[in-house]
């Protein structure tokens, strides 16, 4: 095939289907497609993370100048109680969200999965507090948590023990409490997405097993889960970053409080920049919580390369 064509006198051009023609369609033009939206991520995305490496090295208030102080940001992390202690408190929040929504999402897809009239009611019902803005399911659960009106009143005065205490106040139930509302906004989520993946199952896999005798937990374990193994490990790497970055339902009910009892590494970052002025220092917890997120992704990335269908 000829590349391309010159007359006497004057200047070679490329032949449409030509090897430099299908190199510019091929290569060239899907870079320009994507350019603006590149040009938009580099500007929103590594433009500030460059710029956070650089401040965690810093003394910064936000406001003046800042001055180089090297690992001493780093340094200070190692020592620092406030940053254990919002450290630990994401560990928990990692361990409840990590059995509690997904146990009861699998529960509740296995249960709708074979209902067929208003399946759609029932499924909807449990979407919606997804849906609701977190300003919103906060406010409301405030008001439910009270505890001069709200249920733990009903409850004692129902004469049921154990539930005449400010919950989003005592220190000891401060944490579970605020997970309980992320829970409710939550678990409907991953409770539509495993029905989903249990949807896609052959439904001649659950004859067979049932031919062979299973019961219904046997069905569940040796069938339902393999079968929605991908969605399921995906889930729970997404659920392990996100609990990392937990933040708006905490600030909004507690701030953090009382006395830190609720405070996370995004709600130490937050007060760290805005409420004390120390930008670099939050900069390095920012870097360190960011870290703790990329060893997630690598462990994605891993089961990906070898062969896992997530």
């Amino acid at each position: 095939m000829r590349e391309t064509v010159a007359a006497p006198g004057s200047t070679s051009y490329i032949v449409p289907g030509s090897r430099g023609g299908v190199f510019f369609r091929r290569r060239v033009v899907p870079w320009l497609f994507v350019a603006p939206i590149l040009a938009v991520n580099i500007a929103v995305v590594v433009g500030p993370t460059l710029s956070a490496f650089y401040y965690s090295m810093t003394d910064w208030n936000g406001i003046r100048p800042a001055t180089w102080v090297g690992l001493a940001n780093f340094q200070e992390l190692a020592t620092d109680n406030s940053f254990r202690h919002a450290f630990s408190n994401n560990l928990i929040w990692l361990l409840m969200f990590l059995t509690v929504p997904i146990a009861m999402s699998l529960a509740a897809a296995s249960l709708l999965g074979p209902v067929r009239r208003g399946a759609i009611v029932y499924r909807m019902a449990l979407f919606i507090p997804y849906v609701l803005p977190s300003v919103v399911t906060a406010a409301l659960w405030r008001g439910l948590f009270s505890p001069d009106r709200g249920i733990p009143a009903l409850l004692t005065k129902a004469g049921i023990p154990g539930f005449d205490r400010a919950f989003l106040g005592d220190p000891k139930t401060v944490l579970p409490a605020i997970a309980f509302v992320d829970n409710w906004h939550w678990w409907g989520f991953l409770m539509v997405l495993f029905l989903a993946a249990m949807q896609n199952i052959p439904p001649d896999l659950y004859e067979s097993a049932r031919l062979d005798g299973a019961s219904r937990w046997q069905e569940f374990r040796d069938v339902t889960l393999p079968g929605i193994r991908p969605t399921f490990v995906f889930m729970i790497l997404m659920t392990t970053i996100w609990s990392f970055l937990t933040f708006d339902y905490i600030w909004i009910l507690t701030q953090g409080g009382p006395a830190g009892a609720s405070e996370v590494l995004a709600v130490l970052v937050f007060k760290e920049a805005f409420s004390n002025f120390n930008a670099g220092y939050a900069s390095a917890i920012g870097l360190t919580l960011s870290f703790f997120v990329g060893i997630n992704i690598g462990i994605f990335i891993v089961l990906r390369r070898r062969g896992w269908e997530i």
